[in-house]
């Protein structure tokens, strides 16, 4: 099938190396002239612009988006739709928030172009084990672009949701469960870490990848880092999110629905970037007040101004 794709970083080189393998006629574009290069080396025909991508194809036309969410995919729709015809399709398969999904469907449709959200998982290694895509948009569009979403998931790794947005809210929520189940891993390795034990945490969690019930990819990808550093000595306890995680636990208080584990796995992400916080400086000085409780001084130089 022939396809049109747009963004050329970790995931998308690699997806477009995957179709490119597999027989798929791929046209390439990024705003790195190189990382079309490495492109075009995969098996894709470079584009030096959107404009040169949209004429190297034959209508109708299907176009794969795949840069960052917010405002580089609201820019490369934009100039998409200025570009493309009717009854061409536009894909976005990056993390955007599914609100922005229903609009931009309706915002296309009075142009006659169609959309499709793509939640697509699988990170670095999609290349080789295959992209788990939560597809959300018309049936028979989404029908037509079979061929690529085939391609690019495992066997059983694709599925047709729902209506506009829901491919994204899928994907929205499987990053939420995402966030608890690192942190529970997090957690237990954390407290086994600081035991009165010696114990290797490599071969713990080699071990729980064979048989046990806490077993998982997730699991599989904490006994790889771990065999390289068994202490993580090299790795800064800072971590960031992508936004998912937020537009879950906001959707959760929109629809009243309970989501301890995922809200407490997010907000520890936050902690993990703060440095001598405000609210525990509060709490000891507090402590201080109602019962004489020590603090601890910070060097002048080192305080908030």
């Amino acid at each position: 099938m022939q396809l049109g794709f747009v963004g050329l970083g970790r995931m998308g080189l690699n997806m477009v190396t995957r179709l490119a393998r597999a027989g798929h006629h791929i046209v390439a574009y990024d705003r790195s002239g190189e990382a079309v290069g490495r492109s075009e080396a995969a098996g894709a025909h470079g584009a030096s612009s959107l404009d040169a991508l949209v004429a190297a194809l034959a209508p109708p036309r299907a176009v794969w988006v795949m840069v960052p969410a917010g405002g580089p995919t609201e820019s490369t729709i934009d100039a998409l739709a200025r570009l493309l015809s009717p009854d061409d399709v536009i894909v976005d398969g990056g993390n955007t928030n599914f609100h922005d999904d229903v609009r931009r469907a309706a915002a296309l449709a009075e142009r006659r172009i169609h959309y499709v959200d793509a939640g697509t998982s699988g990170g670095i290694w999609g290349l080789t084990e295959g992209y788990c895509l939560m597809v959300g948009g018309e049936p028979d569009v989404c029908g037509r672009l079979e061929p690529v979403f085939r391609t690019l998931a495992p066997e059983g790794g694709y599925l047709h949701v729902g209506p506009h947005g829901s491919g994204h809210y899928v994907k929205m929520i499987h990053n939420g469960i995402e966030y608890g189940l690192m942190q529970a891993y997090a957690e237990g390795f954390e407290l086994m870490h600081e035991s009165q034990y010696q114990i290797d945490l490599a071969a713990v969690a080699e071990l729980w990848r064979h048989g046990s019930v806490v077993r998982s990819w997730l699991l599989d990808l904490a006994a790889r880092a771990l065999a390289g550093d068994r202490n993580l000595s090299q790795i800064e306890a800072y971590v960031e999110d992508s936004g998912e995680g937020r537009w879950t636990v906001t959707e959760a208080i929109d629809r009243s629905v309970p989501l301890p584990a995922i809200t407490a796995a997010l907000f520890t992400r936050y902690a993990s970037r703060q440095d001598n916080p405000f609210a525990e400086r509060f709490l000891a000085a507090l402590r201080n007040q109602f019962g004489g409780h020590a603090v601890k001084t910070r060097p002048a130089e080192t305080r908030d101004a």
